[in-house]
């Protein structure tokens, strides 16, 4: 593909990212071949021209499949690649079935190292968003200690509600102990997924990966 034909690919992408977007004069003014091209190299299936052929149909125009699928085809040979199929894989990306039978099995298996890979660091960035969550919660609870001892010992509080603010601190400090556990064994969690990602990652390298 000539380098004309690579700019347009580019401007293509920002046009036709919402198939529902598209004016009738993108419509009208289409390269079906660019378009199809942009869709293959990402990995789209075919199904995806029925996206920007029901949006065109509404401005009245006919979208060119011929032009789209030969493009398509020229993108397919781009996305099909092992180390495209790595990249797609590491970065969470459903694999369609989209490749060709000569091109699947190398694909697949640089695919799948990367959508272990995507597990992995998915699980070391569970663990920091749950040990956020608890470090927030623990914020919350000081911030509501506080309050609730300032009340305690305010002169204006009456007896029956110093019961409660008590009961309350009470029940606060339990939750409170609960958290600092849940984080102690989140952090183990955390320490054994970041060292599962950090061997993977070493094997990985070790492939070219």
């Amino acid at each position: 593909m000539n380098k004309g034909m690579s700019v347009l690919v580019l401007v293509s992408a920002g046009l036709f990212s919402g198939c529902a977007s598209m004016s009738s004069e993108e419509c009208a003014s289409s390269d079906w071949s660019a378009i199809g091209y942009e869709d293959g190299s990402r990995g789209y299936s075919s199904d995806r021209f029925a996206n920007h052929r029901k949006a065109c149909a509404k401005h009245g125009i006919t979208a060119d499949f011929g032009a789209y699928q030969r493009g398509r085809t020229d993108g397919l040979v781009e996305f099909c690649q092992p180390s495209r199929g790595y990249n797609f894989g590491a970065s969470g990306g459903n694999y369609n079935g989209v490749c060709a039978a000569n091109e699947e099995a190398a694909f697949l298996d640089a695919y799948r190292i990367g959508r272990e890979m995507y597990s992995l660091r998915s699980n070391v960035n569970a663990a920091n968003s749950e040990i956020y969550a608890r470090e927030q919660e623990m914020e919350d609870i000081d911030l509501a200690v506080r309050d609730k001892q300032a009340l305690l010992i305010a002169p204006e509080t009456a007896t029956e509600d110093r019961v409660l603010l008590l009961a309350d601190l009470k029940r606060l400090s339990e939750r409170k102990g609960e958290i600092e556990s849940e984080i102690e064994l989140l952090v183990a969690d955390r320490a054994r997924a970041e060292q599962a990602l950090a061997h993977y990652e070493q094997t990985v390298a070790a492939d070219a990966y």
